[in-house]
């Protein structure tokens, strides 16, 4: 394991600067708004302070605040952030981020659950914090060869863990995060204590006689998932069956994958005019910045392609579940996430559930969105395996 530091040459923000003042602009149909995609006024607005007020050399200063390291597993390179507690007794933690994702999505998550007495909270709650970046994704950079779904992802998660030491500890998780953690939790269960997810996605089941009964919360809970899978899964459906061709659009173009990753923020988020009801501009432009950066945009959607049911392009088949996992499984459930879970049908593809938390506000980016929402629910669900 070698201590990293993010150092980005001065020339490959010189080619930034110069790409995207050279951006060649579409037209777009009057009135559209973001209904067919993301508007040109909002990313005009939003190239120009990627341009001028972004400061990447000051986010990059604040990163490398964070102690962070690489390591080979499996013939690849992980980057990981590992922030260890003040507190002797702290729960080892490891969160796993998805798409488009980063550990900077947890930064304001770090000293809460590190260090819960500095921040108004009990020491008994503390972790001691993992963060990998997930292969091909940012400063893991790309895999360098194919096989890396989410089983090899898990493995290396389960090597990394115990090369640090960790022989007991908890596991966290959405979006591809989720995956990894059960699949984490099923190879692994001698040393994953529980896993907790902000994520499920729960299918309607194929008898109809078991919609019966359900309120009418749940049936807009199905709603929302029907609406993701017409209307938003398009990125999916691409990235799972032509992530090179994609890639070199993303790869040349700083406002393609600018637009690439906003939309996202947009439709997944508590947000309702632009992505920044919901994040951080600047933390938004620092996760594109670093796919940017890294030229990781193609080698992060190989996880799509690498992960799906190659006999029928079947993208979602992964996330249908059953999970045949036996530890204890908590679940918190943001609202405005594309397709937040029924219970009913959770327990069917999830029986080891121990701990359900709705919340009414905020999406699929919690510990982005909602830290101090996100940072009490991991820690509830860790009290409550201890008194297990």
């Amino acid at each position: 394991m070698q201590p990293f530091r993010i150092e980005i040459p001065q020339a490959d923000l010189d080619d930034l600067d110069r790409r995207l003042e050279g951006t060649r602009w579409p037209d777009e149909v009057p009135g559209a708004g973001w209904a067919r995609g993301v508007p040109v006024g909002y990313l005009k607005d939003l190239v120009e302070h990627w341009r001028h007020r972004f400061d990447w050399r000051a986010v990059e200063a604040k990163l490398n605040e964070l102690p962070q390291f690489t390591t080979e597993i499996d013939g690849t390179n992980i980057h990981f952030v590992h922030v260890r507690s003040p507190e002797p007794n702290a729960t080892p933690l490891v969160i796993t981020h998805g798409w488009p994702g980063s550990f900077v999505e947890f930064l304001d998550v770090i000293g809460p659950l590190t260090d819960p007495a500095a921040h108004g909270g009990d020491p008994a709650d503390a972790f001691h914090v993992v963060i990998p970046t997930l292969p091909g994704f940012g400063f893991s950079g790309p895999t360098g060869e194919a096989g890396w779904d989410v089983d090899r992802v898990a493995r290396a998660w389960q090597t990394l863990m115990a090369e640090l030491g960790y022989d007991r500890y908890v596991a966290q998780g959405a979006d591809w995060g989720k995956l990894v953690t059960l699949e984490l939790a099923r190879i692994d269960p001698e040393h994953v204590a529980g896993v907790h997810l902000n994520m499920l996605v729960t299918f309607p089941p194929p008898d109809p006689a078991e919609m019966a009964g359900l309120s009418e919360a749940d049936m807009g809970r199905l709603g929302k998932l029907l609406h993701f899978d017409l209307e938003g899964s398009g990125y999916m459906k691409i990235q799972a069956t032509r992530p090179q061709t994609l890639a070199y659009g993303l790869t040349d173009s700083p406002v393609g994958q600018l637009a690439w990753i906003a939309e996202k923020f947009l439709e997944w988020t508590d947000s309702h005019l632009s992505p920044e009801d919901a994040v951080d501009r600047d933390r938004l432009l620092t996760i594109v910045s670093i796919f940017w950066l890294t030229a990781t945009a193609g080698s992060s959607a190989q996880l799509y392609y690498e992960s799906t049911d190659r006999t029928n392009q079947n993208v979602a088949a992964r996330w249908a579940g059953p999970w045949p996992i036996t530890v204890p499984a908590g679940v918190a459930v943001f609202p405005h996430d594309p397709a937040p879970p029924v219970r009913r049908f959770a327990e069917k593809i999830l029986p080891t559930i121990t701990h359900w938390t709705e919340f009414d506000r905020g999406g699929h980016f919690a510990a982005f969105e909602e830290p101090d929402l996100y940072v009490e629910d991991v820690r509830a669900f860790s009290r409550s395996l201890k008194q297990g």
